[in-house]
């Protein structure tokens, strides 16, 4: 290591090159504005499966220098605000999902960077008419008075995702009782066998992706049913379909079978009565 790295610091290098080596799955955390309970609260929930190294951003690049782990230089852009580095041989997606679920809202502070886009909806405020109409259209909403009150006319989306948040911002959404802000670990990414995979991938709508992986299960059905394609999953269907439109064409060629011989000699005693009924009309 470089000479002028004091014994101290060094000590603290090591630990980190130990565990970069020990565990495959290093995660990127920013811990900027998260209350020292909350990280107790999250340590002991997360103590069985998950080591939290806290250090200055110098150290931890020094030791992603020294560690020589495959692709791991790449998790470097990601260690913002208060960094800190997260150790694990859990599932990154599970990891990322008890994290998340034990975050909280928060208001948002002035200099703070919206963490998704923040929507003000549309609809009543709890305002009455006033200066604070000029305040609404300084965060650049559309406002007018229903029932006495200042209503905001359309969902507006008053900060986009990364953007920082203006003070007057910040006291407006405050008063509106919107709290836009997370406050709990911030896993910006993980690092897996070579591969960097940041928040947006980790964060899956389980819900979503269980219906849309349904949707294609049926649609790949339906063409399969529809082309023909003979597998485990449609062969009864194929067969009961073939089954139907042979009996189907036997009835339009008339051509008796064991199934189709019933149809059969009932539409010929249909068509008989309705000749026989023709001619005594005659």
């Amino acid at each position: 290591m470089k000479a002028h790295i004091s014994a101290k610091k060094k000590e603290v290098v090591n630990g980190i090159v130990k565990l970069l080596k020990e565990y495959p799955i290093i995660g990127a955390i920013n811990m900027e504005g998260l209350p020292a309970k909350q990280l107790q609260n999250m340590r002991e929930t997360l103590r069985k499966d998950v080591v939290i190294f806290m250090a200055k951003r110098r150290l931890i690049n020094i030791a992603i220098e020294h560690s020589k782990k495959k692709g791991l230089e790449k998790l470097v852009p990601f260690l913002e605000g208060m960094p800190a580095l997260l150790f694990t041989k859990e599932n990154p997606f599970k990891l990322f999902k008890i994290i998340k679920k034990n975050k909280s809202p928060a208001p948002a502070k002035a200099g703070q960077k919206a963490p998704k886009d923040i929507v003000i909806p549309a609809g009543p405020t709890p305002f009455a008419p006033g200066p604070v109409i000029s305040e609404l259209a300084s965060i650049g909403l559309k406002t007018g008075v229903e029932n006495g009150k200042v209503a905001v006319k359309a969902d507006t989306v008053v900060a986009e995702e990364g953007t920082e948040i203006s003070g007057n911002l910040a006291q407006m959404l405050t008063r509106l009782g919107i709290t836009p802000m997370e406050v709990g670990l911030d896993l910006t990414a993980v690092y897996e066998e070579g591969e960097i995979l940041d928040k947006k991938v980790l964060d899956v709508d389980e819900e979503q992706t269980i219906n849309d992986l349904k949707n294609a299960a049926s649609w790949a059905f339906n063409l399969a049913i529809f082309s023909a394609i003979a597998n485990k999953d449609t062969i009864n269907h194929l067969i009961i379909k073939a089954l139907t439109e042979a009996k189907a064409l036997a009835l339009e060629g008339d051509i008796i079978t064991e199934d189709t011989k019933k149809d059969i000699f009932a539409k010929a005693e249909r068509q008989a009565t309705a000749v026989h009924a023709l001619v005594q009309n005659k």
